[in-house]
């Protein structure tokens, strides 16, 4: 990372990766370290600890020394050496984590190294850093959590211990954050899945979300919304199978890019891969006979089942699963038609959002070190994405080397009621696969020509989306989301029947009912009905039978308000009508 590419707060957070390595050499002067990067919110350390065990309790001896070393106000001071010098340093302090790196840079062909010292520390670093470690400012930063990391990632390596510190430029903004992590854990989509009985997860089938009657309400309602809007752009739906032969995985490339994360067995001596993706089965339907220019753009639109072998570490509720399923699509079209398809799919995003009341941020992604295919393809992509977004006047900024690896892409994020960023939707431009797969249309001039292909996923992940609309929601979903729109609550056991009847008129009317006709005082009902946060609530006594007036409840609110049933049910219908 330059200086010049590196926010000042950015610098401020690598720093105190080195002021929390110099106060835990003094705690631990044993203590081997690996690499100590800045990251979002804070920065991390991983270390080697020997034989030596360190808890969460020894997180503020160690915070306690850093801001110590901040009242110090040492100096950063830059260092050259020679890989030579570097390697021999290293060797003598019993450093090995740093010996592997300084190696791996000589195999390189580098001649030096950078290291920067703070007080008796030397640590081997690129840089940059603040001035001094004064500059911190002492409540503005706090060590948060211990966790195990692999040594470079891998698994065969020794586990190392890392230690997360957050840091913001002053207390204002970690006090804001730290309240902000605090709301984040209640509205933890996993907790709130199992209060609310959406869905559940078992160790026998790691990776995979087992979706309850409830959860699959709002499943279904995520779904049809999605084939509402790709019907009204005239999509056509498809469905391909789970399974295909390696070899429609080598064509296509993933099998040499994304092999490592792809399910994959023997039988009667071929290799069959779980699909990890739609893209080429899309392309074998549009195979399946002649185009003509006419024709295109053909779109194809399909719930798509995949399967992505994730490491089991970073599995993660909802959010990182290995069984994904991705509201998919794939057009097949001529270059000359890309700006304006590129331009209905951000049209269509935006309608996708507006459901939510979320505000969607895009991002171009351009092409990666590891891309395929000829340079002036990409630029003419990259071009194409440019236009579009310029041309339906929306912000937008770069993300590089960040496309996929057979083409650029838009990457749509949005923000949740936290304030939290996360990637969405994705339009993926692709000259590559159609060229792989040599896929053909009769252009006017009777030549055969090659399509381009876009890919666009706009929930992405439906897994990954109802998690994020969970903590977005807290649960409190919008009534045409929510699983039980209303719950009736009988007083005694006289009033069930009725409750029930009512039940049945409200069914009638497509509204999603429940009763609650459980030997249980009103308040224990009525309770639980809160925790589980349902839009409407009814309590059904002597009163409510003997008149045409209903006692309705509003979520979050304790007072009851008097309301016709004709009345209640034309409000109820209307609000599920218009998505409120």
């Amino acid at each position: 990372m330059s200086e010049e590419k590196s926010s000042k707060l950015e610098i401020i957070r690598h720093s105190l990766s080195h002021i929390m390595a110099k106060a835990i050499l003094k705690l631990y002067p044993k203590a081997k370290f690996a690499i100590g990067p800045a990251v979002d919110n804070g920065f991390y350390y991983d270390i080697d600890y020997g034989e030596m065990k360190i808890s969460e309790s020894d997180l503020l001896k160690i915070e306690d020394e850093m801001k110590k070393i901040i009242k110090a106000n040492l100096l950063f001071e830059k260092l050259e050496m020679t890989i030579n010098e570097a390697l021999a340093q290293e060797e003598k302090n019993g450093q090995i984590y740093k010996q592997e790196l300084i190696g791996e840079f000589k195999k390189q062909g580098e001649i030096t190294v950078s290291y920067y010292k703070l007080g008796e520390l030397e640590d081997l670093c690129r840089g940059p850093h603040i001035k001094s470690s004064g500059q911190v400012q002492l409540n503005s930063f706090k060590l948060e959590k211990l966790a195990g990391a692999y040594w470079r990632g891998d698994e065969k390596n020794k586990m190392l211990t890392r230690i997360y510190g957050l840091a913001f430029n002053n207390k204002t903004e970690l006090d804001n954050y730290l309240k902000m992590i605090e709301e984040a854990e209640k509205r933890d989509h996993k907790k709130i899945g199992k209060e609310l009985d959406l869905f559940s997860f078992h160790s026998e089938a790691p990776g995979a979300c087992f979706w309850h009657p409830k959860g699959m309400i709002i499943w279904n309602e995520l779904e049809a919304l999605g084939k509402k809007l790709r019907k009204k752009y005239n999509y056509e739906e498809i469905q391909t199978p789970i399974l295909a032969k390696q070899i429609l995985w080598e064509v296509s490339g993933h099998w040499d890019h994304y092999q490592d994360s792809m399910f994959h067995f023997e039988t009667e001596n071929e290799t069959y891969v779980i699909k990890p993706m739609d893209c080429p089965f899309n392309i074998k339907i549009y195979q399946e006979k002649q185009r003509s220019y006419k024709e295109l753009p053909v779109r194809y639109t399909e719930i798509g089942r995949v399967m992505r072998n994730e490491k089991s570490g970073e599995l993660n509720g909802l959010f990182r699963v290995r069984h994904i399923t991705q509201d998919d699509s794939h057009i097949f079209l001529i270059k000359n038609q890309i700006e304006k398809e590129i331009a209905t799919l951000l049209k269509m995003a935006k309608e996708y959002f507006y459901y939510f009341k979320i505000e969607p941020k895009f991002y171009l992604s351009t092409r990666p070190e590891d891309s395929m295919g000829e340079i002036k393809d990409w630029d003419e992509a990259e071009k194409d994405l440019e236009n579009a977004l310029k041309n339906e006047n929306i912000k937008y900024e770069i993300k590089e080397k960040d496309g996929a690896f057979y083409g650029p892409k838009i990457d749509i994020n949005i923000k949740d009621s936290l304030g939290r960023s996360w990637q969405l939707a994705t339009i993926q431009l692709d000259f590559q696969l159609p060229q792989r797969f040599k896929i053909e249309y009769i252009d006017n001039d009777g030549k055969k020509k090659t399509p381009v292909m876009i890919h666009a996923a706009i929930f992405g992940s439906i897994e990954r989306f109802t998690g994020i609309l969970i903590e977005h929601y807290a649960g409190a979903f919008p009534i045409w989301l929510s699983p039980v729109q209303v719950k009736i609550i009988s007083v005694g056991a006289t009033h069930i029947e009725f409750c029930k009847k009512l039940a049945i008129e409200f069914k009638q009317n497509d509204i999603r009912v429940e009763v609650d006709e459980l030997d249980e005082t009103v308040g224990n009902k009525i309770r639980k009905a809160v925790a589980e946060k349902t839009p409407y609530m009814l309590v059904i006594g002597d009163r409510e039978i003997g008149s045409d007036k209903l006692s309705v409840r509003d979520r979050g609110e304790k007072a009851t308000r008097e309301v016709g049933k004709e009345e209640f049910i034309r409000e109820v219908r209307d609000k599920i009508k218009e998505k409120q």
